[in-house]
């Protein structure tokens, strides 16, 4: 982040310059503003470029279908999620000064733009600038009081506060600030802001240690299956089959398999039929778990028919991606369908005009995935009331629990995924960084299912105490951590990171009337 966010203070010092007793913006002020969004749209378009090319891979699974789609997503989504970034220079022009006030100027303009991004048009908050140092588990403790959003803010103020180094200084003479001359307040306070940082992640980490409820006996385990035989009906046995085996293996000569745990956890969607729809398959799985064991799972489900509006005369079946509490026998004791669903990949924003076109949603399902209705807490016998999150659910910060904040907290924190479709790329491990954020956010334990890795037991500091590496078939037994206090961020989701981004506005105004 200091390269890109050291050239871009100096990229909008070169937009065209104004007259401060022309009026607030200055003379050519439109110009300016202009010039800074095109320079914030390249950065960003680069950016988004360079840490999502891995999407590309879904549109290989099924390539006959998708792969004329490829290049549209590799560069068409980072195209569009550049007009963030322009908006963000766009809006740092607007609060621009000659000094070092220009820093909280781009903090400022910038850090709502990433929010923003988070929020509008369904939200897409993947590799926020925040997690530069939000996937480091010392300076990322922060995060539990400031926010992913908070901490975005703070890390473009300190990454970008170098670019005062070589400020010109008014002396007698002509003179620019070296490390050797006077340095500047910014970097000072960015110095100040990481030494901070970096005290409170030690005294987190130092000072709480890892608790477990009592009792309790987890397994996850991790299939492995390549995405292209994932949803094939003809790998129904042979996918059943497989889960029931991994799940039951022992992992000592004392062991007796599933027997040994309480809670056994599967990923997303793992099976190419409707699970609640399948009473010989449920039949099966209430054998393997026998009269002690709870299996959580992710499934799609299918709910009731309704009619088409589409089709006058016609009904058609309504789908959902879906977590399932099954117990003893086989029986569906709780479930939860995903709220926050993937466009594209689950279902087909404006569906009429594209379908015309012959494009559809990614997922082999008719009609694609409906939304749940609402966030809700899941209920198993013998855990705490737990909150689920399905795939991509776990990226938004304070929306992981229901309510956002209010009503009864959770004990942990489930999150089931499917990351296969995107293979060995950077793609998965992004996935699992952001996902472990939350629990620093939050306070609460992860306990995290993918189908290819990287599945984990993370404690409330985000420390991962077991793991399953991406690409490898496995099963992680391990126990439940215990949730500690609220977190001042999971208290005050939205308060927090506005006051931030406030405070660096109004520093930034200061600036631009003493110049």
């Amino acid at each position: 982040m200091f390269v890109p966010m050291t050239a871009a203070v100096w990229l909008l010092d070169g937009t065209t310059r104004s007259d401060p007793r022309d009026g607030f913006l200055g003379r050519a002020s439109l110009k300016s503003v202009f010039d800074a969004a095109g320079l914030g749209w390249w950065l960003g378009f680069g950016y988004f470029l360079a840490g999502l090319w891995w999407l590309g891979s879904a549109f290989l699974v099924e390539a006959d279908k998708f792969l004329w789609a490829l290049p549209l997503a590799v560069g068409g989504l980072p195209a569009g999620l550049a007009l963030f970034t322009a908006a963000g220079f766009a809006v740092a022009r607007i609060l621009w000064s000659s000094g070092g006030g220009r820093v909280f100027a781009l903090a400022a303009g910038l850090g709502a733009a990433e929010w923003m991004r988070g929020l509008l048009f369904t939200g897409f908050p993947w590799n926020v600038f925040g997690m530069a140092f939000g996937g480091n588990l010392l300076f990322g403790q922060i995060a539990a009081f400031i926010g992913l959003y908070g901490l975005t803010s703070l890390t473009i103020l300190v990454a970008a506060a170098p670019a005062t180094l070589i400020d010109p200084v008014k002396t007698n003479g002509p003179r620019w600030t070296s490390l050797g001359g006077r340095v500047r307040p910014p970097v000072l306070l960015a110095v100040l802001l990481l030494m901070v940082m970096g005290v409170v992640g030690a005294l987190r980490l130092k000072t709480g240690s890892a608790e477990f409820e009592t009792g309790i006996k987890l397994r996850i385990m991790q299939p492995n299956i390549p995405q292209d035989a994932k949803f094939r009906p003809e790998n129904k046995e042979m996918i059943l089959r497989h889960y029931l085996a991994l799940s039951d293996r022992a992992t000592s000569p004392q062991s007796t398999g599933v027997a040994d745990v309480t809670h056994l956890v599967w990923p997303e969607s793992p099976f190419p039929f409707i699970l609640s729809r399948d009473a010989p398959s449920l039949a099966r799985i209430g054998m393997l778990l026998g009269d002690s064991t709870i299996l959580i799972t992710g499934a799609a489900r299918m709910g009731d028919t309704i009619k088409d509006t589409r089709n006058p005369g016609r009904s058609k079946n309504i789908y959902y991606n879906s977590i399932h509490v099954i117990g003893k026998g086989g029986v569906l004791i709780d479930t939860y369908d995903k709220v926050h669903l993937v466009p594209f990949g689950e279902y087909l924003p404006f569906s009429r005009s594209l379908e015309s076109l012959g494009v559809t949603q990614m997922v082999s399902i008719p009609g694609g995935f409906d939304a749940g209705a609402f966030r809700k807490l899941l209920v198993a016998p013998g855990l705490p009331a737990f909150s689920p999150l399905i795939c991509y659910e776990a990226l938004f910060p304070g929306e992981v629990t229901p309510q956002a904040g209010k009503g009864e907290r959770p004990g942990f924190m489930l999150n089931v995924t499917n990351d296969a479709w995107f293979g060995e790329t950077i793609g998965p491990y992004q996935h699992f960084a952001q996902a472990r954020l939350r629990a620093i956010e939050e306070g609460l334990p992860l306990i995290r299912a993918a189908n290819t890795g990287i599945s984990a037991i993370i404690d409330p500091y985000g420390r991962i105490l077991e793991q399953l590496p991406l690409g490898v078939e496995g099963i992680l037994d391990g126990r439940l951590p215990r949730k500690i206090g609220s977190t001042l961020f999971s208290s005050h989701p939205v308060s927090i990171p506005l006051s931030i981004l406030l405070i660096l506005a109004f520093g930034a105004l200061v600036a631009k009337m003493r110049h």
